[in-house]
Formats: C-alpha cells, structure tokens, sequence
C-alpha cells in the first residue's frame, strides 16, 4: 500500500485583478472547469497525496464554491490567506496532517500542471532535497536602463523559469517559515526563502504548459494549450 505522505498548498488567496472581470482568478472557468479545480483533481489523482490544502481569500473560506466539493473531501482543507504568499503558505501547513512529511507548494494560477513534473518534484524531496518545476531561459534578455535603450545582454546560460510545485520535507518548510516571521522575512516564493536562509534547492524540469494565468489573453493561451501534450 502506498503511503500518504504528501502533503499539497495551493495558493488561492491573491485577488488576481491583473485578469480583469468581478470573479476571482482561480475561481473562472478555463480549458472546460474552474481554475482552482485542475489543480485540486489533479494533485487528489495521485495515491501518495494524503491532503490538499485550498488557502482562498478570508472571506471565500468559510463559504467556498459548492464546484470545490467535487472533489475527495476526506481529503480536502480549506484554509485562510494571509495579507502575503508567505503568510497563505504557512496558515495551509499548519493544517496539514501529520502524516504529511512532503509538502508540495503549488500556485491555483498554473491549471495545468502534469503528473510527469509532480513525480519529478516529488522524486527529488524523497531523496533528500528540496526541488522546484522550472523551465530554461530560451530567449535573449536584454538590460535596459531608465530612458529605454539597451544597456547590456543578460548572459542566459544558468538562468532558469520558476513554476510550481515547489517541494520540500515537512520540517524544513515549517522551520523556514518560523524563521521568516520571526526575521519579517520577504520573499515571491518559498525557494527564495530557503535562498536567502542557505538551505538548497534544486530545480527539475518543469512544463511549458505549466502557464501561470496573470491577465486576460492569459485564459485563451490555457485553453489552447489544454488538448496540447508534451
């Protein structure tokens, strides 16, 4: 029997008005769902994962969406964000179950995220190491100053795109977080907390339809990404 020990945060707390319209972001519907629902069906779908945690604005999570319920609700938690990322990512770890010593940390805005990059991410948290979904620079990057024109060319080489989920053991994540608060540490993501603490992380391969959804046009590059696969 496969054990349940992976614990999953979605972050769902942003007001996501970059996309336009009255509805939350992770609430819309996309590629023929709600946002927030691929990631949930897709992270329940694995036998290893025990709990997933839904961190939704304060005053979505006492009376979340009634779609959200189509899911395995022995398995489900919804939980409240804070006023940062930091803050939604803590509040969903403390109501992670014991038995969830893996926790993986993963953005309501990427629907589309693969199994293939979840195992790769998972993989690397059972041998011991931290790990997040990224993707290669591919583009040339240009260093522009004040008034617009081309001050230099970005070498691309080691320069990856983070996506998520990001992975990492239980007890490190928990102490990180504590340590943050503690500190009034600041960071985008959790493996930029654990860079600025010195602890490593390494980057596995992510998935180019991973898209994050951060505006409008962004919907209609999901859908036509959905029946596309890698």
């Amino acid at each position: 029997m496969i054990a349940r020990d992976v614990g999953v945060v979605i972050v769902a707390g942003g007001s996501g008005t970059r996309a336009g319209g009255q509805e939350l972001k992770q609430f819309r519907w996309v590629a023929g769902k709600p946002m927030l629902l691929h990631s949930v069906q897709t992270f329940m779908a694995r036998p290893d994962v025990g709990m997933v945690v839904c961190v939704l604005p304060q005053r979505y999570a006492g009376d979340p969406p009634p779609w959200l319920f189509q899911c395995d609700v022995d398995r489900l938690l919804v939980s409240i964000g804070g006023r940062t990322r930091s803050e939604s990512v803590a509040n969903g770890l403390d109501d992670l179950p014991d038995e969830a010593q893996i926790v993986l940390v993963h953005d309501a805005a990427r629907p589309l995220v693969d199994e293939a990059t979840i195992d790769r991410v998972v993989q690397s948290v059972r041998s011991g190491t931290s790990a997040i979904a990224a993707l290669p620079v591919v583009d040339t990057l240009k260093e522009v100053g004040e008034d617009g024109f081309i001050t230099g060319t970005v070498d691309r080489e080691k320069l990856w795109r983070a996506q998520t989920p990001q992975g990492f053991p239980r007890k490190l994540l928990v102490d990180a977080h504590r340590i943050a608060s503690i500190e009034h540490i600041a960071t985008t993501d959790d493996a930029a907390l654990f860079e600025q603490l010195g602890i490593p992380v390494k980057v596995v391969r992510g998935s180019e339809r991973a898209l994050k959804v951060t505006d409008a046009m962004d919907f209609a590059r999901v859908d036509a990404l959905f029946g596309v696969r890698e």
